[in-house]
């Protein structure tokens, strides 16, 4: 452990002891230098850590404060209590389509909502560089884009992942409409009607509404709000319904938030292979890690190309582009012909302007100020759920990502309380849309991936008195 990361957990420690309580000024990084004997870059990343994980956060010449408080970290999601996971029939689109309506709605305030605002992208600057990247465009690249993408997006993807220490080539890339055509690609490509798909409990309901579409069946692993699935009970479900395909979330998924470790990712990697079930990654959020460095995906570990790697630019600098992408690996072939009969290809434009808009630079900046805003919001939307929120509530801090998934007091009904906050005009995402067996009935997620403003604070003030007002008395 470096010496950073030792004063780190040192400091975190007092914190949970409640030797350093919420609102509380750290010493100053010249007093904590001198007398903890460490220099004073060595404070400077102590406290960074400190703040990426919410214990702390910066005010403006005044200094750092704890921010920590009276919430609690779930211990484990309900499904954790299963021993075997059973197969299960999907059956939830419905019940998602009826959520998601009220999403829709203008005015509503979006805590609901999959994505980040759009104010917190470069608009601006992708629409002069795809003005420019029309006018000087190959009239060919329209053909020459066909099925794999346009060759210099896949380049520049290819050199992100090289930079990270991932060598996978530009020709191993297909550029898709946005990472769920990625997502959907892939689980057509390694399965049939009826077979078995592995998925995380809570999980994404797009990838339930996807196993839903094709008639698959599901088997639910449960998974912690902060280490990611237990792969313990991932390999009893596979040796017991020997799943055609996995279908995970490593780093910050929808909606724990959780993060798998290096170590796990590696250990996960080594369980498929073993049982050579292909793992379909949905990684879209990786970039928006609140740490040092965006966290490796499981690829990195994949040496025979069982993991289909998938991502977008949907999450972290154009959503409207709908351009995403998938490093197949064995399966490129299947998913390459599965383009060619399906969407044939993503937008020429789109995929020709981001391309050139990562080759000029100012990505990296971009991402910078933007993790900074989402980590700023998770402060301040966990520091109003304590303030606003009554006793039994927990959730998670997550390290990355724009989600926070909440356990409600006991008793309290999370579609009732969507029903009750829409007729105020706020969306939630209610945890049954979350699960095949509809499971966590007590569970919201909540989207901080929005400007911060007194708007959203009065919405988590009345959802707050919602809450309360639901408790069995």
């Amino acid at each position: 452990m470096k010496l950073y990361e030792q004063l780190a957990d040192s400091i975190a420690k007092s914190i949970q002891q409640g030797t350093l309580c919420r609102g509380d000024k750290l010493p100053s990084v010249r007093h904590t230098s001198f007398s903890r004997k460490v220099s004073t870059s060595t404070v400077l990343e102590a406290y960074y850590l400190l703040e990426a994980r919410g214990l702390i956060t910066a005010r403006e010449r005044s200094g750092y404060f704890v921010t920590s408080g009276g919430i609690s970290i779930p211990s484990s999601p309900e499904p954790a209590m299963q021993a075997d996971p059973e197969l299960t029939r999907v059956d939830v689109s419905e019940l998602v389509f009826q959520v998601l309506q009220s999403i829709r709605v203008k005015n509503i305030v979006p805590l609901g909502s999959a994505f980040p605002s759009p104010l917190l992208f470069p608009r601006a600057s992708l629409a002069r560089t795809m003005a420019s990247s029309i006018q000087t465009m190959d009239p060919w690249s329209s053909v020459d884009t066909l099925s794999t993408g346009d060759a210099n997006l896949r380049r520049q993807i290819a050199l992100r992942y090289m930079i990270d220490g991932l060598h996978i080539a530009a020709d191993e890339i297909i550029v898709t409409n946005g990472a769920l055509e990625a997502l959907n690609l892939c689980l057509m490509a390694v399965t049939r009607p009826g077979d078995t798909v592995l998925i995380e409990s809570p999980t994404f309901y797009a990838a339930l509404q996807s196993i839903e579409r094709i008639g698959l069946r599901a088997v639910e692993v449960p998974s912690h709000p902060k280490d990611g699935i237990d792969l313990e009970a991932m390999e009893r479900a596979i040796e017991r319904h020997r799943p055609q395909a996995c279908w995970l979330m490593t780093n910050f998924q929808n909606p724990l938030g959780s993060l798998l470790s290096a170590e796990k990712k590696q250990a996960l990697v080594a369980l498929i292979t073993k049982h050579q079930v292909p793992l379909i990654e949905d990684d879209v959020y990786s970039e928006l890690y609140f740490g040092e460095k965006r966290p490796m995906p499981a690829k990195a570990f994949d040496t025979e190309g069982l993991v289909m790697h998938c991502s977008s630019f949907s999450k972290c600098l154009a959503p409207g582009y709908r351009v995403g992408w998938v490093a197949p690996g064995r399966y490129a072939q299947s998913v390459e012909r599965l383009k060619l009969t399906t969407t044939i290809s993503a937008s020429a434009p789109a995929q020709i302007t981001l391309g050139r808009y990562l080759q000029k630079g100012g990505y990296d900046k971009h991402l910078r100020n933007l993790r900074h805003t989402l980590l700023v919001n998770q402060i301040k939307f966990v520091e109003a759920i304590e303030r606003y929120f009554p006793q039994g509530t927990c959730l998670t801090a997550p390290q990355g990502g724009y989600f926070l998934w909440i356990k409600l007091p006991d008793g309290v009904d999370a579609l009732k309380l969507h029903q009750l906050a829409a007729a105020q005009g706020i969306s939630i995402a209610p945890g049954p849309i979350f699960s095949a067996q509809r499971s966590f009935t007590d569970y919201i997620r909540l989207n901080y991936g929005h400007l911060w403003d007194a708007r959203i604070e009065a919405s988590l003030a009345t959802l707050g008195k919602l809450v309360s007002n639901l408790m069995p008395q």
